[in-house]
């Protein structure tokens, strides 16, 4: 059974970058959005031995009192693959299946991260 967040929002990532307000003796006071990328679907990726969906080693953030700036693993460009999905879930559920191959079995995008970068101003 799918978590209730699921059903509602489907399956989802998405780049936000956040901006903090500093308020009278450097307490934050509240987040806003500063940009929001294109939604992905994380099934579409996949770490090296296909067991799971691959969410990025090449994450990371920094900021100063001007800009911000970030970098991700996006997967606006990924397809996911019902083939991949049904052998993952029998290495939890069993039979395990041998696994299947993508070239031939999914879509030409499956497994098409990307990285991505933006910066910002407040």
């Amino acid at each position: 059974c799918s978590p209730w967040w699921r059903v509602l929002w489907g399956r989802s990532l998405v780049d936000v970058i956040l901006h903090g307000a500093i308020g009278s003796g450097g307490v934050p006071s509240g987040l806003t959005e500063a940009r929001r990328g294109a939604v992905g679907d994380p099934r579409g990726s996949s770490q090296n031995n296909l067991q799971a969906e691959f969410l990025g080693d090449y994450v990371d953030a920094a900021a100063t009192r001007t800009y911000g700036e970030a970098v991700w693993t996006d997967v606006r460009n990924a397809a996911d693959c019902a083939a991949i999905d049904a052998w993952r879930q029998s290495l939890y559920t069993g039979p395990r299946s041998r696994g299947p191959a993508p070239n031939d079995d999914c879509p030409p995008t499956f497994g098409n991260t990307d990285i991505f970068g933006a910066s910002v101003s407040p």
